[in-house]
């Protein structure tokens, strides 16, 4: 390193500066402005950060079709409130989304687990009317906050134990009692102001793979396909859903070479034609795996539109470029004559209808409580919801003083990092410095027979512990006790089960194993 005042720089002698060449700017195409407008209209995408960006401000005066918020998007509650009241000012009828299925599926509560119970304790529930109540009290969350299109309910019939990505989202694994629940969710939305959306078209609860990761298939004849998969979405069209979300799944028995997304014959023949509905139809997420590892997010935007779909659902990572991108792509691909400009006509318009149809009320209106009244679950009617094994019946008779232990278990990228379990509670333990004559309850989820949960079971079954295993998803065999559902809510009923008094009050040490 020298010291002293450096040299000034100078060019070498008989340098010319030149100024390099700025590439000419292509002249616009016929109607190129109205084709950008039109493409606009049928994206929704989102953003990363807890602020709305310069670009997304800018999309939302062009006219984009509707924002997405996503869980990384929330620092604190004021927070959320601030940031939705800013998306709100920018374009008083964008359509402002996210994914509130309520249970383990939260946005608006994302940092602290939900308020609800989900879809899989209120089907063990079964009282249609309190799926409705639980409907309304989260719509009225949503129109609070200028919310006014929920990516909800899951309409899936969670047919597959070991589905790596529906599980306690579905309301159960009976076709008939999906169907209810799901017209029960839908109605309590809507009637209170907040476009449903039935999702993943023509259903996911028949596959063993995480479409966020790969593309599944679904391997089921035409006769099982309706009665089982497509009774929830029939049932949603009759309740009048407002619109319904496509899947990236392979459905051979409807199209042999598309995933649903792209497909012709499930999207057109299949939903508009043979089930009816007229409402928008909305892509599950196009970053996802199953819609874009193999062709670019680009080309999965226009093939999902050239198939049907209306409005699309772009993830939680789109960036300033990548919008641009795919709004290229669009207007490119009507003038290449991949894409119809009619049916770009028809998605952008579809998408209108449902913005016109759930403009959103002034920040902080609320909901009349005649449309919110009802009976949501209590923590009574979470626990008898639960499946309480001999074992279980055992334990929770033992007088022994009780330590709940939580087990760190990977969630599905659905669901992301929410608090839950006994630990969203305050009331995780752990086995350092543990009264040896403590009755142990292990509480984990997705509990796979590789989960570490079961290794941790053997060893202190083998020290004469008093011990149970609990599953808070969907079971998959070997637990002792299961409540189908991790939310805050039933995290809470749970923790009054097993440790009720003092022994179950938050302030518990929180760490987990």
């Amino acid at each position: 390193m020298s010291s002293g005042t450096p040299a000034p720089f100078r060019l070498p002698e008989g340098f010319i500066a030149t100024t390099p060449p700025t590439a000419a700017k292509a002249p616009p195409r016929p109607g190129e402005a109205r084709l950008r407008t039109l493409a606009a209209a049928t994206l929704m995408p989102g953003f990363t950060g807890t602020r709305m960006p310069g670009w997304i401000a800018d999309a939302l005066a062009a006219g984009v079709g509707s924002v997405c918020i996503y869980g990384t998007n929330l620092a604190s509650p004021a927070q959320l409130a601030t940031l939705a009241a800013q998306l709100r000012a920018a374009s008083p009828t964008v359509l402002l989304a996210l994914d509130e299925e309520g249970g383990d599926v939260t946005r608006l509560h994302y940092l602290t687990g939900s308020n609800q119970p989900g879809n899989a304790v209120l089907g063990r529930i079964d009282d249609t009317a309190a799926t409705e109540a639980s409907a309304a009290a989260i719509a009225a969350e949503l129109v609070a906050l200028g919310f006014n299109l929920n990516l909800a309910p899951d309409a899936d019939v969670n047919s597959t134990a070991a589905n790596p990505v529906i599980g306690v989202r579905s309301f159960g694994a009976d076709a008939a009692l999906v169907a209810r629940h799901t017209a029960a969710f839908t109605s309590g939305l809507q009637r209170a102001g907040v476009a449903a959306c039935a999702k993943h078209f023509p259903g996911h609860g028949g596959t063993a793979t995480d479409s966020h990761l790969a593309l599944p298939t679904i391997a089921v004849d035409a006769h099982t396909l309706r009665t089982r998969e497509l009774v929830p979405f029939a049932a949603a069209i009759a309740a009048g859903t407002a619109s319904i979300m496509t899947s990236h799944i392979m459905v051979p028995v409807l199209d042999a070479e598309n995933p649903a997304t792209f497909s012709r014959a499930i999207l057109q023949d299949l939903l508009r034609g043979e089930l009816g509905f007229t409402g928008a139809v909305i892509t599950d997420a196009l970053d996802m795996a199953g819609a874009s590892a193999i062709t670019g997010i680009q080309a999965a935007a226009v093939r999902a539109l050239a198939a049907g779909a209306d409005l699309l659902c772009l993830g939680s990572e789109t960036s300033a470029e990548r919008y641009a991108g795919i709004l290229g792509a669009i207007i490119d691909a009507v003038y290449a004559g991949d894409l119809q400009a009619a049916r770009l006509r028809d998605a952008a318009r579809r998408v209108a209808v449902l913005g016109a149809a759930y403009r959103p009320r002034a920040a902080g209106s609320p909901v009349p409580a005649a449309i919110t009244a009802g009976a949501v679950p209590d923590a009574a009617a979470i626990t008898a919801a639960f499946d309480v094994g001999p074992a279980a019946r055992a334990w929770l008779a033992d007088p022994a003083a009780p330590l709940l232990i939580q087990v760190d278990s990977e969630a599905n990228p659905a669901v992301g990092h929410v608090p839950w379990g006994p630990a969203s509670a305050g009331a995780a333990g752990t086995l350092k410095h543990a009264d040896p004559s403590a009755k142990i309850a292990l509480v984990g989820r997705g509990l796979d027979p590789d989960h570490r949960i079961w290794q941790i079971a053997d060893g202190l079954r083998a020290d004469a512990r008093t011990l149970i295993v609990v599953e808070c998803g969907w079971p998959r065999g070997g637990a002792d006790l299961v409540t189908f559902g991790a939310s805050r809510t039933v995290s809470r009923a749970l923790v009054g089960l097993l440790a009720p008094g003092p022994a179950g009050m938050p302030g518990r040490d929180r760490d987990t194993l």
